[in-house]
C-alpha cells in the first residue's frame, strides 16, 4: 500500500476511524521511521480523535480539514518538531490548546477555525517565530491577546473573530510589519485605531468591522497604497471621510460608523466600491442623504404596506404576492437601493475565493418542495448581509424569512460534514443565534421558513444577517459560509389605506383654491350682466315709454292680425308691422 492512497478522499469516506487507519498500515508492514513526512487526509469523512501515535512520525505537514474528529488536539502533538503546516480547520475539536505546540518551532501555518476550541489564547504561540498564517476565526476562544503576539514578526496572515472576553485592547502586533491579511472581527475592540497599521506596507486586505473604534481613521493609512480591501463596518469612527478613500478605486466599507465631517455626500451612499450607508449615525441633518443617516430614514412621504423580494433572483409572482427581482451582482462593499422600497448592504470578502467570490448562489439540482422556483437562487455573505424596508407605514409587520441550504448538499458522503451558521436580527433584536438551515430544515435543499413579528416605528425595516465565524467554511469547496436567505416577505398586521384616491394636503389646497377663482369669475360675471341690466332699463326709461308686459293675443290684436295693410316692410329676420294702441 503507498502513501498516496492514504491521501486519497475515496480511502476514508465511509467514516474510518484513525485506528482502522493505523490497522491498515500495520497489515502492510509499512515502516514509518523517515518514510512519511505528510499527510494530507482532508474531506475524508473521518471521525475519532486524533492519535497520539502520530508524535512519533516525524511529519512535514499534517492537514485533516474537513472531517469529523473530535476530542482536543494531543499535548503530544508538540513533539513533532519538523512539523511545520498543522490544520486542523473544520472539524468538531474542543478543548483548549495545549501550550505544547509552543514547541513547534519550525510551524509555518496553523489553521486552528471551525471548531470548538476553549479556554484562552496561550501566550506559548507567541513562540512561534516562524508562523506566517493564523486562522482561529470562528472558535470559542477566550481573550485578551497574550503580549507575546508581539513576537510574531514573520505573519502574512491573521485572522481572529468572536474571542470571548479580553480586555477590549488592540493585539500587540506592531512587529507583523509583513501582514498581507488582517481580520479582526467582532472581538469588541475599543478605543483608537493604532496608527501603526499605516506601516504595513504589504497589507492588501484589512477588516476590523463590528468592534468599538473610536476616533478618526489615521492619516497613516492613506500610506497603505496595496490595501484593495478595508473593512470598518460598525464602528464608532468619528470626524471628516478621508480623500484618498474615494480615489483608489477599491472596495472600502465605512458603514455604520458616526462621522460627521462636513463634506458629507449629498446624495449617493455608494461611492465607486465605497459603501457608506448609516456612516453619518450621528446625524440627523437634512441636507445629506437619507441612506447616510442612522436608521435609512424614508425621504418622503411612507407609501409601502409590504415587500416581497425573491433575493438573488428574478421577479416572479407566487399566489398573488409578486415578489421583485434580486439580481445584482453584488459585492464586497455594496449598498443597493430599489426605487425607495427596499434596499441591501452587504459587508466582506471571501479572503480564499477573491476571484470568484459567490455573493448569489444557484440551486443546480431538483427541489422537491412547495413553490421551488422561490428556492432556486439565495443571496449570500461572507460577514454581514442587510436588508432594509424602506418607506413603509409604521405598524406591526409579520417577517418571513424564506431558506434552503442549496450548496452544501449530499452529492459526496464528506459535504454531510459541512455546517453552516449565522445570527438573524429583525429591528436590532437577534431572532436567530447560530442558525443551521439544514439542521432546521431536516436537511440540505429543504425549505423551511421563519416567522417573526416587527414593529415599524420609524418607517424602516433592518433585517441583519451575519456571520461570526461558526461552522465550516471550505465544505464542499472554499467559501461555503456566512449567511444565506432565499426570500424575504413583509405584510402588515394592520389594515393598510389602500385609497389611491385619497388627496394630499397640497391637492386639497389647490383644489380650493382653483374653485376661489372660479367662484370669484362666475361672481363678476354676474356682478356685470346685472349692472348692464340695470344700465339698459334705466336708458329706457329716460324715453318716457309706456313699456310693460303683452300677452300673446294682445300682440296679434295689434297689427290686425298680421294685415297686410299694416305691413311696413321686411326686416332681418321676419316682416315687420304697425300695430295700433287701444286706450
Amino acid at each position: 500500500m503507498s502513501l498516496g492512497v492514504l491521501n486519497t478522499s475515496k480511502s476514508c469516506n465511509q467514516g474510518l476511524h484513525f485506528p482502522c487507519i493505523l490497522l491498515i498500515i500495520t497489515l502492510f508492514n509499512i515502516t514509518f521511521s523517515f518514510l512519511i513526512i505528510t499527510r494530507a487526509l482532508t474531506r475524508n469523512y473521518l471521525n475519532g480523535t486524533i492519535p497520539v501515535a502520530w508524535a512519533s512520525l516525524p511529519l512535514i505537514k499534517l492537514s485533516l480539514l474537513g472531517n469529523r474528529i473530535s476530542g482536543r488536539i494531543p499535548e503530544e502533538l508538540g513533539n513533532i518538531t519538523s512539523l511545520k503546516e498543522l490544520v486542523l480547520q473544520d472539524n468538531l475539536m474542543g478543548g483548549p490548546i495545549p501550550t505544547s505546540l509552543g514547541k513547534l518551532i519550525n510551524l509555518e501555518i496553523l489553521h486552528l477555525s471551525g471548531n470548538n476550541f476553549r479556554g484562552e489564547l496561550p501566550k506559548a504561540l507567541g513562540n512561534l517565530k516562524n508562523l506566517t498564517e493564523l486562522d482561529m476565526e470562528g472558535t470559542s476562544l477566550e481573550g485578551p491577546f497574550p503580549s507575546s503576539f508581539s513576537e510574531l514578526e514573520s505573519l502574512n496572515v491573521l485572522m481572529v473573530s468572536s474571542i470571548k472576553g479580553g480586555n477590549g485592547e488592540f493585539p500587540p502586533l506592531e512587529n507583523s510589519r509583513q501582514l498581507k491579511i488582517m481580520v479582526l472581527r467582532n472581538l469588541s475592540i475599543s478605543g483608537a485605531l493604532p496608527d501603526y497599521i499605516g506601516n504595513m506596507a504589504n497589507l492588501i486586505l484589512l477588516d476590523l468591522s463590528f468592534n468599538n473604534f473610536a476616533g478618526q481613521i489615521p492619516k497613516s493609512f492613506g500610506n497603505l497604497s496595496n490595501l484593495d480591501n478595508m473593512f470598518l463596518t460598525n464602528n464608532k469612527l468619528t470626524g471628516e471621510i478621508p480623500k484618498w478613500i474615494f480615489t483608489r478605486g477599491q472596495h472600502y466599507d465605512l458603514s455604520y460608523n458616526n462621522f460627521n465631517g462636513s463634506d458629507a455626500p449629498k446624495d449617493y451612499c455608494q461611492i465607486g466600491y465605497v459603501n457608506l450607508v448609516s456612516s453619518y449615525s450621528s446625524t440627523d441633518s437634512n441636507t445629506i442623504a437619507s441612506c447616510l443617516r442612522r436608521n435609512n430614514p424614508c425621504p418622503v412621504k411612507p407609501k409601502h404596506h409590504n415587500l416581497f423580494i425573491n433575493c438573488g433572483g428574478a421577479s416572479l409572482t407566487i399566489g398573488e404576492d409578486e415578489y421583485e427581482g434580486d439580481e445584482n451582482i453584488g459585492g464586497a462593499s455594496d449598498y443597493h437601493s430599489f426605487d425607495e422600497k427596499w434596499a441591501y448592504s452587504s459587508t466582506g470578502r471571501f479572503v480564499h475565493n477573491v476571484d470568484n467570490e459567490p455573493f448569489i448562489a444557484t440551486n443546480l439540482s431538483v427541489l422537491n418542495m412547495l413553490n421551488p422556483e422561490l428556492y432556486m437562487t439565495a443571496r449570500l455573505s461572507p460577514a454581514s448581509l442587510k436588508y432594509y424596508g424602506l418607506c413603509l407605514h409604521n405598524g406591526n409587520y409579520t417577517v418571513k424569512l424564506h431558506f434552503a441550504e442549496i450548496m452544501i448538499t449530499a452529492d459526496e458522503a464528506y459535504y454531510n460534514v459541512g455546517r453552516r451558521f449565522f445570527d438573524v436580527s429583525i429591528q436590532g433584536e437577534e431572532v436567530l443565534s447560530d442558525f443551521n438551515i439544514a439542521k432546521e430544515a431536516n436537511g440540505t435543499g429543504k425549505a423551511i421558513v421563519k416567522t417573526f413579528d416587527a414593529q415599524v416605528s420609524e418607517n424602516t425595516l433592518e433585517i441583519h444577517f451575519q456571520w461570526t465565524g461558526q461552522g465550516t467554511s471550505f465544505i464542499p469547496h472554499k467559501s461555503v459560509y456566512g449567511p444565506l436567505i432565499s426570500a424575504i416577505s413583509v405584510t402588515p398586521n394592520f389594515k393598510p389605506d389602500t385609497d389611491e384616491s385619497k388627496l394630499s394636503t397640497g391637492a386639497i389646497l389647490g383644489i380650493v383654491a382653483a374653485g376661489c377663482v372660479v367662484i370669484a369669475l362666475i361672481s363678476t360675471f354676474i356682478w356685470f350682466h346685472q349692472r348692464r341690466k340695470d344700465t339698459e332699463n334705466k336708458d329706457l326709461g329716460g324715453l318716457k315709454l309706456p313699456i310693460g308686459y303683452f300677452t300673446m293675443s294682445q300682440i296679434r290684436a295689434a297689427p290686425g292680425k298680421f294685415n297686410l295693410e299694416n305691413k311696413l316692410g321686411d326686416g332681418g329676420f321676419e316682416p315687420l308691422y304697425k300695430g295700433a294702441s287701444k286706450r
